[in-house]
C-alpha cells in the first residue's frame, strides 16, 4: 500500500515537498491574477508576519477578501492557509526552533530546561499584562449567573476544555464539555438566553469553534472566547474575549496553552470566591466520596 501511494502522489505534492515556500510563491507569480499577486508580494516582503496572523488579517492587510487569500494559497501550491503558514515557519526557523524558539545547538540539558521554564513564565507575565479587567469581570458575571455553561474546543484545545469542566462542575454549576465538532453544534442548538458558551482556541481560526460560537449567538446565548489572537474570526462572535500571549513560532504553542490554563484557573478561583459557602460544602462532599479510593 505504501509503495502504491508513493507512486501515485501528485506532481504538485512532490514539487511542494522539495522547494522552499517563498521560492515556490515567486515561481507561481506569473500564473496568478492581480489580486493574488498582491498577496504574494505582501508575503514575500514580510514572511515572518504570516506566522502570527490569521487569514482574515492578511486579507485586510492586502485589501482583499478571505477567499482571495485562500485561492492564492491553493494556486501557489499549498493545500490551504494553514499549510502556507507551516511551510513558511519551517523555512524561516532553524532545526532547533522547531523544538523550541530559544534553544541553540550545544545547549546543555539544564540550560534547555531553564529556557523552557523562562519561556513559559514570560508567557504568563505577558498574558497578565494584557488581561482586561472589564472583560474578566464580565466573563465571571456570565459564568456565575449562567443557566447552562457549554465549554468547547477542538484538537489540542481539548485538554484545556476538559480541565475547565473539571474545575467548574465542582462549583455545582450546570456545565458540559464538548470537543466533538458535530456534537458541539447539536448541543449549542438547544441553548438560548441565559446560557453561556466558552470557546477555547489558540489560533481563533479553527472552523468548528467559529461555527459553534456563531450558532450560540444566533440562539441568544452569551459567548466567551479564550484565544491567542485578538483579531481572529472567533472573536467576532464573542461577547467577551480573554487573550493569551506567547512568543512561539513552533507549530504546537505550549507556552500559550499554559497561559490559557491559567486564565481558566483565575476564572474558577474568582467564581469560587463569590460562592464560598457552596464551594466549601461541595468540596467536602467530593472528598468524602473519593476518600475510599485514596487508600
Amino acid at each position: 500500500m505504501t509503495r502504491i501511494q508513493a507512486t501515485t502522489a501528485s506532481p504538485l505534492n512532490q514539487h511542494s515537498s522539495t522547494i522552499n515556500s517563498l521560492a515556490r510563491i515567486r515561481s507561481q507569480i506569473p500564473t496568478l491574477v492581480a489580486s493574488e499577486v498582491r498577496v504574494a508580494n505582501w508575503i514575500l516582503r514580510q514572511p515572518e508576519k504570516v506566522m502570527h496572523l490569521s487569514m482574515a488579517q492578511v486579507a485586510r492587510a492586502c485589501g482583499i477578501s478571505d477567499t482571495t487569500v485562500l485561492r492564492f494559497c491553493r494556486n501557489a501550491g499549498f493545500q490551504g492557509y494553514l499549510d502556507l503558514k507551516l511551510s513558511i515557519a519551517r523555512d524561516l526557523t532553524g532545526p532547533t526552533q522547531i523544538i523550541h524558539d530559544d534553544i541553540v545547538e550545544g545547549d546543555e540539558p539544564a540550560t534547555i530546561a531553564r529556557k523552557v521554564f523562562m519561556s513559559n513564565i514570560q508567557a504568563l507575565y505577558d498574558t497578565l499584562e494584557v488581561l482586561n479587567e472589564e472583560a474578566l469581570n464580565q466573563a465571571v458575571n456570565l459564568l456565575d449567573q449562567a443557566k447552562q455553561i457549554l465549554i468547547i474546543g477542538v484538537g489540542t484545545s481539548g485538554p484545556i476544555v476538559q480541565s475547565m469542566y473539571n474545575m467548574f462542575f465542582r462549583l455545582g454549576l450546570n456545565c458540559k464539555a464538548q470537543t466533538d465538532s458535530y456534537l458541539q453544534l447539536m448541543e449549542v442548538a438547544l441553548l438560548g438566553p441565559g446560557d453561556v458558551v466558552v470557546a477555547i482556541s489558540q489560533t481563533g481560526s479553527s472552523t468548528d469553534p467559529i461555527l459553534t460560537l456563531a450558532e450560540a449567538r444566533r440562539n441568544g446565548a452569551s459567548t466567551i472566547c479564550i484565544t491567542g489572537n485578538a483579531q481572529s474570526p472567533l472573536t467576532q462572535h464573542a461577547d467577551v474575549t480573554l487573550l493569551s500571549v506567547a512568543r512561539e513560532t513552533r507549530a504546537e504553542t505550549i507556552a500559550s496553552r499554559i497561559a490559557q490554563h491559567t486564565i481558566v484557573d483565575a476564572l474558577y478561583v474568582i467564581v469560587s470566591w463569590r460562592n464560598m459557602e457552596t464551594v466549601v460544602k461541595n468540596e467536602r462532599r467530593i472528598w468524602d466520596a473519593v476518600l475510599s479510593k485514596t487508600f
